[in-house]
């Protein structure tokens, strides 16, 4: 007996999905559509700056056709990690674009938000009581560094997101959360498979990425008290033994074993089965229970202020010696700004990128070739904003001019914009890689709810 089928429209909001995809979730009268609205995937500059990666408009668009289908099916709507780093006021911000909509629509909605961000002086106390545990990588953490965080956002898992769906709003807008927590809430309410309510959601997480058209976005997947079946929903997507399978192995160190708030989840037994053309039948998971609950933690904290600067090299010459070109120029720099700035090296950085070269992988770059041209990126980070940017104006008519050699004429190489720094502003970086230990999942969560 199927206990809950969630509808997933994509892998995040802003990712777009195929909208008669969507037509033929709906038509298979799903108990919920959920999908995540965050991630860590770009890096630290979301949390620190208290912002959304992803456009306003392209997220208000988005939602719109998820709100109208919520409307049309009489379901819960429900977002995860609002606004790509989840905390408060990126909650606040999602609301009101729903309620934007729900104006625009005539909608009357009642919704819930999930608050996950945390207060540093608590965090404090949690460490000094032990209540704050690394995890892998291990980061040096004390009292001073909390203090210097942005942001601190703990990952809501299932629990949390269960409270919200007892409330009985129409829309819940939660904080960061776990990706999974935002598909197996549902199921474990109603009695599906522990084992198998964490394993479908993990595989149905990224919308279609389980299939064999990933763009396509939408999946559904049915929960059962033995396990899940998965389907993509586009006419033009399948879901394998292979795709749905391959999916653990996504973001995910142990390619059997997932953690989660309140415990793990174990694949190793599971297996796989083709259940008709595209659809792909799954049990075996095992759920096991932590003694203790624990939730991730998030923080981001100020290192630097940057500027950049991008020059382009197409002589011949310059190209073929770009690497002993920037050793040279860096060694230069350094010293002019020493002598001009009376800076040393311990209050700035200063790094090059050679784009077409080994922009990527820097000295670790094993492969080589012959590139017609190659893009110069300076990078400076300082203490402050006017030294980044005083350096990068100092360096500006050396990257322009500096010569490989001092017997020939001097170069010019290619600005692709005027000015040619430009001011990134606050570097962040993330500081915890932690996990929180609570005596009670909602212990620092917190619902608020309003209606329209």
């Amino acid at each position: 007996m199927i206990c809950s089928t969630v509808l997933v429209p994509s892998g995040v909001l802003g990712l777009g999905f195929d909208l008669k995809a969507l037509e033929n979730g709906l038509k298979r009268k799903p108990n919920i559509i959920s999908i995540d609205g965050g991630s860590t995937d770009s890096g630290p500059h979301s949390l620190g700056s208290n912002t959304s990666k992803y456009s306003r408009a392209a997220i208000k668009s988005e939602w719109k056709i998820l709100m109208q289908a919520r409307e049309a099916s009489n379901i819960p709507l429900l977002i995860g990690s609002c606004g790509t780093c989840g905390t408060d006021s990126m909650v606040d911000w999602m609301e009101d674009i729903t309620i934007e909509l729900a104006k625009e629509l005539k909608q009357s909605i009642k919704i819930a938000k999930l608050y996950c961000e945390q207060d540093k002086n608590f965090i404090k106390m949690s460490f000094k009581n032990h209540k704050v545990l690394p995890l892998e990588p291990s980061l040096k953490l004390d009292i001073d560094i909390i203090q210097d965080m942005k942001h601190i956002v703990a990952l809501a898992g299932a629990e949390q997101i269960q409270e919200c769906i007892k409330t009985g709003a129409d829309i819940i807008l939660a904080g960061r959360a776990t990706d999974t927590a935002l598909i197996s809430a549902l199921p474990l309410m109603n009695g599906a498979d522990p084992g198998g309510s964490w394993h479908g959601a993990k595989i149905a997480e990224c919308g279609a990425l389980c299939s064999n058209n990933p763009t396509s976005g939408v999946v559904l997947v049915e929960f059962d008290q033995t396990g899940f079946t998965v389907e993509a929903m586009s006419d033009k997507a399948l879901c394998t033994i292979e795709t749905v399978a391959a999916h653990m192995l996504y973001e995910n160190a142990d390619p059997f074993i997932l953690f989660e708030p309140g415990g793990y989840m174990d694949v190793t037994n599971a297996s796989y089965t083709i259940q008709e053309k595209g659809k792909v039948r799954v049990e075996g998971a095992n759920w096991i229970k932590s003694d203790r609950y624990n939730v991730k933690l998030e923080g981001a904290k100020i290192v630097g202020y940057q500027s950049t600067l991008l020059v382009l090299l197409r002589d011949r010459h310059y190209v073929e010696n770009s690497k002993t070109w920037i050793r040279n120029l860096s060694n230069f720099l350094e010293s002019q700004i020493q002598e001009k700035m009376a800076l040393d090296s311990s209050s700035y950085s200063l790094e090059f990128r050679l784009i077409g070269v080994n922009a990527v992988l820097g000295e670790l770059e094993i492969s080589s070739g012959n590139p017609v041209e190659v893009g110069v990126l300076c990078i400076v980070t300082s203490k402050t904003d006017t030294i980044s940017t005083e350096i990068a104006k100092l360096i500006n008519p050396f990257l322009l001019h500096y010569p490989l050699t001092d017997n020939e004429e001097l170069p010019t190489f290619a600005f692709p914009y005027s000015p040619v720094h430009s001011d990134r502003g606050c570097v962040y970086e993330f500081a915890l890689n932690h996990t929180l230990e609570l005596n009670n999942p909602m212990e620092v969560f917190r619902i608020k709810i309003s209606e329209v």
